[in-house]
């Protein structure tokens, strides 16, 4: 064998060894360390854009009396406070539409018998000018000392404003109120009488 063959092998033999000790080294690291990374995120919840929403303008009115025409009726009338219904909001559920009814608590003093809800009436009316048909007040609603299908009084909850969805449910925001008119009888019981009117905001399918 010459001297030249020789250093040749050598040098080989060295570096597989080198090799074969990097690679022993790389497998004992992997059995100490750690190869695992966690990664957290919090994702906050999207705010909705716009909403549908009910507002009133006042939280009292008052009633006074008036002349009813009938010598066994006393009555008192007075104005429900602006209600507005606004809806501002980017997408609108498909075949949807909304509501606002009323409906009034019995009207209670102290030391005196109560004063049913049928005895309290309205008359629903939009105040906006810009509804082009897409909101309708509802019909007159009578007290139990009238006449008629609709003399019922606000013992139950009644409509005041509608918007039907004549294909698209309008956006914007809109106003209405009710004349309030409360009919008892001539030998009511003399006292500061209060009742709450409660509205709600409803929406529902076609």
């Amino acid at each position: 064998m010459n001297k030249r063959g020789l250093i040749v092998r050598t040098a080989v033999g060295a570096v597989g060894g080198m090799l074969l000790i990097g690679v022993a080294g790389a497998a004992i690291a992997d059995e100490v360390g750690s190869d695992e990374v966690d990664v957290n995120v919090t994702i906050e919840a999207l705010e909705p854009v716009g909403a549908l929403t009910l507002s009133v303008a006042a939280d009292s009115t008052t009633l006074t009396e008036v002349d009813s025409g009938d010598a066994a009726v006393r009555q008192f009338d007075g104005v429900l406070p602006t209600v507005t219904v606004t809806d501002d909001r980017a997408e609108v559920p498909a075949d949807t539409f909304w509501y606002v009814n009323g409906q009034s608590s019995a009207f209670s003093a102290a030391g005196v018998p109560d004063i049913g809800p049928e005895y309290l009436g309205w008359t629903p009316a939009l105040t906006s000018d810009d509804s082009n048909g897409e909101v309708s007040a509802g019909e007159q609603v009578d007290t139990i000392l009238d006449d008629g299908p609709d003399a019922v009084g606000l013992a139950g909850e009644e409509l005041l404003a509608i918007a039907p969805n004549f294909g698209e449910l309008p956006s914007g925001s809109w106003t209405a109120n009710a004349n309030l008119f409360l009919k008892t009888p001539v030998d009511v019981a003399p006292g500061s009488y209060s009742a709450t009117i409660t509205l709600t905001l409803w929406e529902d399918g076609i």
